[in-house]
């Protein structure tokens, strides 16, 4: 056992009685970096020094006796796409190699307010595109529990960095399943707030209305007490919802009885016969607990791989505009002129998959299509939403598997973009519906993590929570640690 592998609760017990400093922890988080992080690649920016000096100011307050923040001392990595005053964010881009941001995302202002310590960037994919970090343009992120495979994307960092113990927990942002599913292969908790929970002031926008941050962890209950941190309104964030915030850690009862799961008949269709097996025995464990469960349908699913990768690439065409060479980032050299400027900065600052989404995007936001493809695609978001609404009027949460598969070798996808775009198949309609959605272990499929996908109703996270919690209780795949 490491240190990480304590509860929240017993790291802040023993830093009360000074059988651990925070000294302590930090450097556990650097040694397994230092140990671990040049097979896995899961960190771009080190925040060593500064972390070390914070780690010290926090242990002094200790002595003193101060109170403590919620997340009092823990080490955590913050995907690379969050803006960081004075540490490097890249969001995993060529074009961004130089960007030192002057002032902290919202996300990030509460982690300092919480006093956990920053240890570093998160490796991803380019602009948070695409579901296996082969995407990024420094290096690959390699999965802990078979570093041939992929861990999943676009926060494989976030999820192979707690995964493999380089940090206690992690931020990460879901646009499609960019922490769900990277949290399945990599066998650790990832939640997916309800869009407008989490403000994304400071996040860099890949598609502004399905972009949401969240956290990774390795316990449910740690999940509880991120979310607490991050959540609320911010008044710099319009997206950002003005609604009352639940206290998650409270919601854990372990209390089930009589909770109604609905699982959608789509969600299983073409589903590894292994990755079924194990959802159809986490079913089993939550009726022992005293849940009932109904087979329904959710029609428009198989519309929304379409649907999402329209919206999300006519966004991305929008969103990355700013992106030209004039105003920060990468600015071509010998330039002819201001088109020439732009050609040249994006050619070389964009990564294929990144000019992939632009092309789609631009043609489908263009003059004579924009009917045919973006407003149709709406269209469609509204029926699945509409899916989502009318199941929540008889049942609590929505179960399914993450993903169809467990995670895919390195390589065997990366040339096959509408291969690699039906892994997120089960976790987009979350996404186009903005409802949360808490991914955790159930079993595994030939040594590899299975997920467990539980949906909620809009800013219902207590009851996934509570839901996955009593799961939790009641199995031990949360436990299994990869051997590194």
């Amino acid at each position: 056992m490491t240190l990480f592998d304590l509860r929240l609760q017993e790291i802040h017990n023993r830093l009360d009685k000074k059988e651990l400093s925070v000294t302590d922890l930090v450097g556990e988080a650097f040694a397994k970096i230092s140990e671990r992080d040049e097979r896995i690649g899961a960190y771009l920016t080190l925040n060593e020094e500064a972390a070390r000096q914070e780690a010290a100011k926090l242990d002094n307050k200790l002595v003193q006796g101060g109170g403590k923040g919620l997340l009092f001392g823990l080490p955590v990595g913050i995907k690379d796409n969050m803006v960081t005053e004075g540490l490097r964010t890249t969001c995993a881009s060529r074009f961004l190699d130089n960007y030192n941001p002057i002032y902290d995302a919202t996300v990030v202002s509460k982690l300092k307010e919480a006093e956990a310590v920053t240890v570093g960037k998160l490796n991803m994919d380019e602009f948070a595109m695409g579901g296996s970090n082969e995407n990024s343009a420094y290096r690959p992120v390699r999965n802990p529990w078979d570093l041939t495979r992929v861990p999943g994307g676009s926060s494989g960092g976030s999820a192979a960095a707690v995964a493999a113990g380089e940090a206690y927990f992690a931020l990460g942002s879901d646009t499609g399943g960019s922490i769900r599913q990277p949290a399945s292969y990599c066998g650790v908790v990832g939640l997916k707030p309800t869009y407008g929970r989490v403000s994304r002031y400071g996040l860099v926008a890949f598609a502004s209305s399905l972009d949401q941050i969240g956290p990774v962890t390795k316990n449910v209950e740690d999940a509880a007490y991120v979310l607490q941190a991050i959540a609320g309104h911010d008044h710099r964030d319009s997206t950002s919802a003005n609604v009352d915030t639940s206290n998650y850690v409270q919601a854990l009862t372990g209390d089930i009885k009589g909770l109604r799961i609905a699982v959608p008949k789509e969600y299983l269709n073409g589903v590894d016969p292994l990755v079924k097996d194990a959802i159809m025995e986490s079913l089993r464990v939550l009726e022992g607990l005293g849940a009932v469960w109904e087979e329904v349908s959710l029609p428009h699913t198989e519309y929304a791989v379409a649907a999402y990768y329209l919206l999300a690439s006519s966004e991305a065409s929008s969103n990355l505009s700013r992106f030209d060479g004039v105003r920060y980032g990468v600015r071509a050299d010998h330039a002819g002129g201001l088109l020439d400027l732009y050609l040249e900065s994006r050619s070389q600052g964009f990564g294929p998959e990144v000019k992939r989404r632009i092309m789609l995007g631009t043609y489908a936001l263009s003059s004579g299509y924009y009917d045919a493809y973006y407003l149709k695609a709406q269209k469609v978001r509204t029926l699945i939403k509409q899916d989502f609404d009318q199941t929540f009027d008889k049942f609590d949460i929505i179960l399914g598997p993450t993903a169809p598969t467990t995670a895919f070798a390195l390589g065997s996808q990366v040339d096959d973009p509408l291969t690699m775009y039906l892994n997120d198949i089960l976790t987009i309609p979350v996404n186009l519906a903005g409802v949360p959605a808490i991914s955790i272990p159930c079993g595994f499929a030939e040594g590899l993590p299975v997920g467990l996908q539980l949906i909620g109703k809009a800013f219902d996270e207590s009851t996934i929570l509570r839901v996955a919690h009593a799961f939790e209780a009641h199995t031990d795949h949360h436990k299994q640690r990869p051997v590194l």
